[in-house]
């Protein structure tokens, strides 16, 4: 039977990637960003993403960085 779990209360950094702040993301990201063709795409753990303008670019607790879309951040972080 699944357990109910939640998740741990952990202060993230994020900056909304507009289309137009490549630089606020480069200086924030560093190494893991990269653009072609116009795109933006992040290194991830996992893998390479691409971060849609809208979308939040996000350090993790390791320091670790992964886009993530305006709905989910809303539903999962607030301001603090």
């Amino acid at each position: 039977m699944p357990k109910k779990c939640r998740k741990e209360p952990v202060v993230i950094e994020a900056v909304k990637w507009n289309g137009n702040n490549l630089d606020k993301i480069l200086e924030f990201v560093g190494e893991p960003a990269y653009v072609v063709g116009g795109e933006l795409f992040i290194k991830t753990l996992e893998r390479d993403h691409q971060a849609n303008v809208g979308d939040f670019v996000i350090k993790g607790v390791a320091g670790e960085f992964y886009p993530c879309k305006p709905d989910i951040f809303y539903k999962t972080y607030e301001p603090v």
